[in-house]
């Protein structure tokens, strides 16, 4: 028997529309789903690119302000660590900045702070006039500690500033106040400016390593040369500062390297 009805109206059994109600909830709550995870990605792509940029650079800020006026409330002549004090403030002479021979071995200038700071602890102040930089630098390289309050962070191991051999700072590209993002834009010449209780040393940005293994070891010798691009790096001893971060942008898979030689070290005034 044919179902009955209004002619040319088709009927529609009770078992289709309720297969056609559940298809259309099933797809209702797939949709909530999706619009939900993405919101939760959303939030969670903002908590990393603008949050964390905001708390680390505006923390990194309060410790500069917080070390500067430490050191303005210690004595100005006060000696640093390793015995030597403003007296023997000097620009480093030619054999220095021009690392050869004896001189660039045996000669140091007074050393940023302790001579071997507290684990995490900010001591000294990074300045970068090109790219409007101007971080603490910490003990240690630990993402939690260090790097991720947007801090630059000292590879233990490496020298202080104003002690012959390489002074080696690493910063993060992206996230966490990501102090190094434009790192590329040094060019040979540009003046980096490391800040300490004692003393302000001045490096001039020699040499630029693009990319090399995250694992490349020989950028951080005493004596700066890559060991998977041997073409770069120095053979003579001398004072160094080397800056390394991650590359490409968010990514950690491979490492650039930014060298540069000490210019000049004055005494810190009040």
């Amino acid at each position: 028997m044919r179902a009955s009805g209004v002619r040319g109206v088709p009927v529609v059994a009770n078992g289709t529309r309720r297969r056609r109600a559940r298809r259309r909830r099933v797809m209702w709550a797939g949709g909530e789903a999706l619009v939900t995870v993405g919101a939760v990605l959303l939030l969670l792509v903002a908590h990393q690119l603008w949050w964390t940029n905001r708390e680390a650079r505006q923390g990194a800020e309060r410790k500069v302000a917080a070390l500067e006026r430490e050191w303005d409330a210690a004595a100005p002549n006060a000696a640093a660590p390793d015995g030597t004090g403003p007296a023997d403030a000097g620009t480093v002479p030619a054999a220095s900045a021009s690392p050869s021979g004896a001189t660039a071995r045996q000669r140091s200038y007074p050393a940023a702070g302790p001579a071997r700071p507290g684990r995490s602890r900010a001591y000294a102040v990074l300045t970068v006039p090109r790219l409007g930089l101007r971080v603490p630098v910490a003990e240690g390289v630990g993402k939690r500690d260090v790097l991720d309050k947007g801090y630059a962070g000292h590879y233990p191991g490496t020298q202080q500033p104003g002690r012959a051999g390489n002074f080696a700072l690493a910063g993060h590209r992206n996230t966490h106040g990501e102090p190094f993002r434009y790192l590329p834009r040094l060019r040979a010449g540009d003046t980096v400016r490391v800040e300490t209780r004692t003393a302000t040393y001045t490096y001039a940005v020699d040499k630029i390593l693009p990319r090399t293994s995250a694992r490349d070891s020989g950028v951080l010798r005493p004596v700066p040369r890559s060991a998977v691009r041997p073409a770069y790096g120095y053979k003579d001893p001398g004072y160094y500062l080397t800056l390394t971060t991650c590359t490409p942008e968010f990514t950690s898979r491979y490492r650039m390297v930014v060298w540069g030689k000490l210019l000049s070290m004055r005494p810190r005034s009040r």
